[in-house]
């Protein structure tokens, strides 16, 4: 079917021609949808195989000592973790030469961090996210209150950035952390790192993933059942223990649905 469509949104621009898909029954809406759900599966257990693949990857020891300037002051590459075992370092385009300076950051950088969301969730999966820049930290402070972006966001005043691929470009870094021991675990950029944001993006690229019982994970790995762990993200430090009710809306919820992690 042939439709018209307007360029740019613009309803005052001229009316551009459509291929659209045809327009059908229910009853064929819904096999059509079925046929496409039985590949969206498939690339959803290719996704989740990847990720078991990714937890496997070799590590790499970071000796380096590395500074940043924080909303605190000076801090590691350590502190960076927060106390947590896991670390994601968004490297954002903010910083003099950047389109947009002083006023915004990069326009890319910018759309990363407003689909971030509530590090709580991360948090409280042993994992700290934060983004890095190399303009000073108040013009981070004031761009954040501008945009309304809560995440940690710290000032590369060395080489870091050009150590870990993201000197030129933007890219996310991964790191783990064995008492004072760092290691760099994961690397992505360009399109991939496009689809970076959602709670289950990061932790995906994490070497220790969800930590959620149906997860392929090495021997030993962390590991809870899924939703379970679930909490609004004012109430994690609240919640130290199962909540019980919400435990039985998971059974369930489970009970009548396909197994999770499906």
């Amino acid at each position: 079917m042939t439709m018209t469509t307007t360029a740019k949104n613009d309803p005052k621009s001229v009316r551009l021609p459509m291929n659209a898909p045809p327009i059908v029954s229910p009853k064929e809406w819904q096999a059509a949808r079925e046929l496409l759900l039985v590949k969206e599966k498939a690339l959803t257990r290719a996704r989740d195989a990847l990720a078991a693949e990714r937890r496997r990857m070799p590590w790499l020891a970071v000796n380096e000592a590395y500074e940043f300037d924080g909303p605190e002051g000076k801090a590691s590459l350590l502190d960076l973790f927060g106390g947590r075992r896991q670390l994601v370092v968004y490297r954002a385009f903010f910083e003099p030469g950047v389109y947009g300076w002083p006023q915004h950051a990069c326009r890319g950088c910018s759309l990363v961090a407003d689909q971030v969301a509530h590090v709580a969730h991360l948090n409280t999966r042993d994992t700290t996210l934060v983004f890095a820049s190399r303009a000073p930290q108040n013009d981070i402070v004031r761009l954040k209150a501008r945009m309304g972006w809560q995440m940690p966001w710290y000032t590369v005043t060395d080489g870091f950035d050009i150590d870990f691929g993201v000197d030129q470009w933007h890219g996310t870094n991964v790191f783990f952390r064995d008492g004072d021991s760092v290691f760099r675990t994961y690397f992505i950029n360009s399109r991939g790192d496009e689809a970076m944001g959602s709670t289950w993006s990061y932790l995906d690229v994490t070497p220790l993933g969800r930590q959620e019982t149906w997860e392929d994970s090495p021997k030993g790995y962390p590991q809870t059942p899924p939703y379970k762990w679930w909490n609004w993200h004012d109430e994690y430090a609240a919640s130290s223990t199962a909540d019980a009710k919400w435990a039985k809306v998971v059974a369930n919820a489970l009970s009548t649905t396909q197994n999770a992690g499906d």
